[in-house]
């Protein structure tokens, strides 16, 4: 059955009858809502005189699961085949509504065939509802939502017969099966990509999924997981936004595009193909003992755990390590960012579960309260604060922290409150001149950077207030001795 529907088309209603059907773990939340259904059957009532219409194609991963037998990941599809199996289940639920109320003679059920290929559906659905599990709470809510207005949608008497055989029979779908999660990635990304040019962070994925080593295959779909689950966007943030900039201040070069020209960056080495250099060879310590390290047997012992065990400027090992490594500075730039947001609603006294001084609290408060902050050249100032801190955090962990807010707050919003208007220029000028990320870098100890030059404001030098009141950037200033 799997092979015979490779590189086939399947009307909609053979798509829904396949039994080895499934959801993978890594796929992102089901997030459809009302727009993308309309969008949807509208499409479908402007084709419908059609004989055949394509709705585009369903890319499975095949595998066996020690419980389930052979299964069909979807790897691409999987938004349009659940709302087409919500619409399917939707029509059964309005059919034996109307056949228990006795109606069926003057619906649009007449047909037997019609209602014969719903009756034969209802098995493989329900099968697949009672035996799927989605992690995620969007995807429960979105789908529960959607099913309830698709029974609006379809008990609406102008769905008629025509438009049931039709979507039953006449939408199609092209399926591919591919044998290895690294094939189905890849092909998902190829056909994503045509019409529109690939992300970046795109472009990494599948090099990195090329680069898994092969004894590591088993480990593809738990390592690319979280990245499926992340929104375009966030992953596009964390790249752009953090990564980049920090690996490029702390060589002392520019950061201001991440496009497909800088991928390089994030492409390291292959531990499986590159050979015994001297300088890798603490790279591939420390990639095998780490494993070692979290096994179930060390943890008894200590009960620590590494979460990774590289750091934001150093050489990436291809592969899993990348992926580990985007998930672990994803989740950490956004306990950093929402704990300084949620700061501004009341001063904080932690941060990362760090006790601050009240000065460091007040920093942060300010950050995420004070009136202007929304402002573009605001922003770029706030990344320049947030690289720092994450590039200081990823160094000295918690020691020293508070110092290092202060100092990070007062380089970077020095250049704030020194111009009228920041730029993406302004930024990435400023960082190369006074560079505090390279300064983290090249520290030893916490106290290294206490060195490093942040002289004092005069009002003359204040360009940034046009109104001739002080603001509370200003206010900071002043209250740790950086303004007269």
């Amino acid at each position: 059955m799997m092979k015979s529907i490779n590189n086939q088309v399947r009307s909609v209603c053979q798509l829904l009858a396949i039994p080895q059907l499934a959801i993978p773990s890594y796929q992102r939340p089901y997030r459809w809502g009302a727009k993308n259904i309309s969008d949807l059957f509208t499409d479908l009532a402007t084709h419908q005189d059609k004989s055949a219409y394509r709705l585009g194609s369903v890319v499975f991963h095949q595998h066996a699961d020690s419980k389930r037998g052979e299964m069909l990941d979807i790897v691409d599809g999987q938004q349009r085949t659940l709302t087409l199996m919500l619409t399917v289940k939707a029509l059964i639920e309005v059919l034996d509504d109307e056949t228990r109320s006795g109606k069926e003679k003057c619906t649009r059920f007449q047909r037997q065939d019609l209602r014969k290929q719903l009756q034969d559906l209802r098995g493989p659905i329900d099968e697949f509802m009672q035996r799927e599990r989605f992690p995620s709470r969007d995807s429960e809510y979105n789908l529960r939502r959607n099913y309830l207005e698709l029974r609006r949608l379809v008990a609406r008497l102008d769905f008629d017969e025509q438009q049931i055989d039709f979507l039953l029979n006449r939408c199609q779908v092209v399926c591919f099966v591919l044998q290895d999660i690294s094939e189905a990635f890849q092909f998902f990304d190829s056909q994503n990509a045509r019409g529109r040019d690939l992300a970046p962070h795109d472009l990494l994925k599948a090099f990195h999924l090329r680069e898994f080593a092969e004894h590591e295959a088993n480990l593809k779909a738990e390592a690319v997981a979280h990245w499926e689950r992340l929104p375009s966007d966030d992953l596009a943030n964390l790249f752009a936004l953090y990564l980049y900039r920090v690996r490029q201040w702390a060589e002392g070069k520019s950061a201001r595009y991440f496009g497909k020209g800088e991928v390089d960056l994030f492409k390291g080495v292959n531990l499986d193909r590159v050979g015994h250099y001297p300088y890798v060879e603490s790279l591939r310590i420390a990639h095998h003992f780490v494993d070692e390290y979290n096994s179930q047997y060390q943890r008894k012992i200590d009960g620590q755990r590494m979460t990774f065990p590289f750091h934001l400027d150093q050489m990436i090992i291809n592969g899993r390590r990348f992926f580990e490594m985007a998930e672990f500075y994803q989740t950490r730039v956004a306990a950093i960012v929402a704990e300084e947001s949620d700061s501004g609603k009341t001063q904080s006294a932690t941060l990362l579960g760090e006790t601050l001084t009240p000065m460091a609290s007040k920093v942060l408060s300010t950050l995420g309260s004070y009136e202007r902050r929304h402002r573009t050249g605001d922003r770029y100032v706030r990344a320049m604060f947030d690289c720092a801190l994450i590039f200081y955090i990823d160094k000295f962990g918690s020691q020293g922290l508070s110092l290092a807010i202060e100092k990070c707050f007062i380089w970077a919003y020095r250049c704030r409150i020194r111009q009228q208007v920041v730029q993406l220029a302004t930024m990435d000028n400023y960082v190369l001149e006074h560079n505090l990320v390279r300064a983290i870098r090249d520290a030893r100890m916490p106290g290294d950077l206490h060195g490093f030059p942040l002289p004092s404001m005069s009002s003359r030098e204040n360009k940034n207030n046009r109104n001739g009141a002080e603001d509370e950037l200003v206010g900071l200033f002043r209250e740790m001795k950086y303004y007269e």
